[in-house]
This record gives C-alpha cells, structure tokens and sequence, in this order.
C-alpha cells in the first residue's frame, strides 16, 4: 500500500546516506526503521508481553510480612522520617 512522507532536506540527505551504506532502497530502510521502533516500542505482534517476560517471578517469594501494601505511603514517610533522625 503507498503511503507518502514528506522530508526535510537533513532527514532526506541522512535517508539517501543509510540508502547507499546498507545498498537498499530508501522504501527499504524507512520500513526497517518502523520495524525497529516498534520493536523498541514492544508494537510487533511476536514481542512478548510484559507478563510473559517477569511469570517465572510471579508468586515465587514466600515468607515475610502478609500486610507490606497496607498502608505504604505512611511506613514510607516514617522510614524517610527515621533516616533524617
């Protein structure tokens, strides 16, 4: 499908100088950078999910406190509190 996009003259000369140092088409690298980006961005469909990347950690501690997320903001403020003496 064509899709057009308009360039700057610096954007345009940096294109053409990608174009000829990987000897591919401007089409070519412009489609390679988007693929790269949404790599980068995790958009691709075969990136896994960021679940998918941390289930061998989910639910393998054991032990310690049941309440840690009770009440966080305020254990917070008196550790910082206990810090500064």
């Amino acid at each position: 499908m064509p899709t057009s996009v308009r360039l700057d003259k610096n954007t345009e000369r940096l294109l053409q100088r990608l174009a000829n140092l990987k000897t591919q088409s401007k089409s070519e690298v412009i489609r390679r950078a988007i693929e790269t980006l949404a790599s980068v961005e995790r958009l691709d469909e075969e990136s896994p999910k960021p679940r998918e990347l941390v289930a061998d950690l989910i639910g393998c501690v054991s032990g310690g406190p049941d309440d840690l997320s009770v009440q966080t903001g305020k254990r917070f403020a008196e550790l910082l509190m206990a810090r500064r003496g």
